[in-house]
């Protein structure tokens, strides 16, 4: 049977009984590399953690001028309009009856490089810059709905694991399934992408999901935690690793192709935006953690609240799609980022990231700049083209005055508990994987297993190998056990390790 790799491989393990002491880069230990300081069980994130920031900073940097993650893009322009009211909710300007806002939305693949084929089983981006009265609003995000981390601090760690070895520059399984051995929550991800829904067959017919709970906050000051669902009007269509192979022989970029010949003939792709709402005092009324980022809200219902239509070509590539900067820390008065811990490393990480890719200005290129004019006095830098014509570069003055706003303060949060640098309590990392394997069809489940074991039993080493497989069949016994058979994994094994 064939069998479409997420990564293909030469280079083996390498690791030492003797390892050296973890430091920052100014030569000071690490106290903890696997959890984020936070405020508190439930609060945000310490600016004070310089690990995290360092991490963040150099990850960031790594390369120019390609993007580290979401290299290959394509950029497709349209518009959104609300159909509902949910004024209930948020005060945000974009969900405003009878308003139309314009979008540019740029669909991507995660871990691949620019030159890539669109054929690679991979997350998609499904990244949405809303040019809305108040600024621009970006919610980025992915054709799966949660993520295999929860905790920023892991972002570069995950993704080099992905990327090709330092050594060989060539990716490896033994060195992605060597870093997932230790990290459980990612199983239910890893189900996803090794799923058929991990190569689509176009980016019309696919989800987009916000993955991260946000806050939406009313004119009252009232605050409610949600999660955004594009769903797609033309439905959903995956393609098997056979049929991903039949197309990659022919064409390495046939999703923006089909992309582009739909618009051209006015064909116009649609997406109904839903969210599911939980109110603050329902958090903790879950056996999981609502905002850990691998994890679904799978029973709360989907409100409809908007439609976005796509119905225009960039006329440059490089000016539109390659020059475009998403950011989640692009919000708008009504809309606030959760204390998801993986979104609030985001907050910082994704603005760093542009820029060092397109410079300190890059929100005044025409693709980025709002659509309201901007008030500040953000100064000078490579590419400045601003308008500050006004003597005054500081606030507050009398001389020339610009005051604050109200409306762009934050909601607020009680907090308790002293700083930590801890998991979180509700971790549930296997029961999530379970619903989506028992969701999938007969065919669905065969290919997940075929599609993961040509990966996994590339797999050198023998404790990983088993240690994965355990965390499959803790999702779901028939999950592991077939899986267990289709790499010649010892299920005994594999059932002790699971206990």
């Amino acid at each position: 049977m064939k069998y479409l790799p997420l990564f293909a491989f030469t280079i083996g393990l390498i690791g030492s009984a003797n390892a050296e002491t973890l430091t920052r880069d100014n030569g000071a230990p690490v106290g903890d590399n696997q959890n984020a300081q936070t405020a508190g069980e439930n609060g945000g994130n310490m600016l004070q953690d310089v690990q995290l920031l360092q991490k963040l900073q150099r990850f960031s940097r790594e390369r120019i001028p390609e993007r580290v993650v979401h290299a290959r893009g394509t950029g497709v322009h349209g518009e959104f309009v609300p159909t509902a009211d949910i004024s209930n909710l948020t005060r945000a300007a974009v969900f405003e009856p009878g308003s139309k806002t314009p979008v540019f939305v740029r669909f991507s693949t995660v871990i691949h490089s620019k030159g890539s084929p669109e054929t690679l089983r991979d997350p998609r981006g499904f990244a949405t810059k809303f040019y809305t009265e108040e600024g621009n609003w970006d919610l980025v995000g992915n054709n799966l709905p949660v993520f295999f981390i929860r905790d920023a601090i892991k972002f570069p760690d995950m993704v080099h694991s992905l990327k090709p070895s330092p050594v060989t520059n060539q990716q490896d399984p033994n060195r992605f399934f060597d870093f997932f051995s230790h990290v459980p929550e990612a199983t239910h991800m890893l189900s996803w992408v090794y799923s058929d829904y991990g190569t689509p067959a176009n980016l019309r017919q696919m989800d987009g999901w916000g993955v991260h709970a946000y806050k939406l906050i009313n004119e009252n000051g009232d605050v409610n935690y949600v999660k955004f669902h594009w769903k797609s009007r033309q439905g959903i269509n995956n393609l098997t690793a056979e049929e991903a192979a039949e197309i990659q022989a022919k064409d390495f970029s046939h999703a923006t192709r089909d992309m582009y010949a739909a618009i051209e003939k006015g064909d116009y792709p649609k997406w109904d935006l839903y969210i599911k709402v939980l109110k603050p005092s329902q958090l903790n009324g879950f056996d999981y953690n609502p905002l850990d980022a691998t994890k679904m809200w799978l029973d709360v219902p989907e409100t409809q609240i908007g439609t976005m239509t796509l119905n225009r070509m960039p006329t440059n590539f490089f000016q539109e799609t390659e020059q475009s900067a998403f950011a989640p820390a692009n919000i708008v008065p009504g809309i606030e980022p959760s204390e998801d811990r993986l979104l609030q490393g985001r907050i910082f990480s994704y603005s760093d990231t542009q820029m060092y890719r397109l410079g300190a200005n890059h929100q005044q290129l025409p693709i980025n700049r709002p659509r309201v004019a901007v008030q500040n006095w953000n100064q000078d830098g490579a590419g400045n083209y601003g308008q500050q014509t006004s003597d005054v570069n500081y606030q507050p003055s009398r001389i020339d005055p610009r005051n604050e706003d109200p409306k762009g303060l934050y909601s607020s949060k009680p907090l308790t508990g002293s700083t930590q640098q801890r998991a979180i309590e509700k971790k549930l990392p296997f029961a999530q994987a379970g619903v989506f394997y028992r969701g999938l069809s007969p065919e669905e489940r065969q290919s997940l297993i075929e599609n993961l074991a040509g990966d996994l039993g590339k797999v050198r080493d023998d404790n990983t190998r088993h240690i994965m497989l355990s965390y499959f069949y803790r999702a779901d016994k028939d999950y592991g056990e077939r899986l267990t058979k289709a790499v010649g994994g010892d299920l005994n094994r594999v059932k002790k390790l699971a206990r």
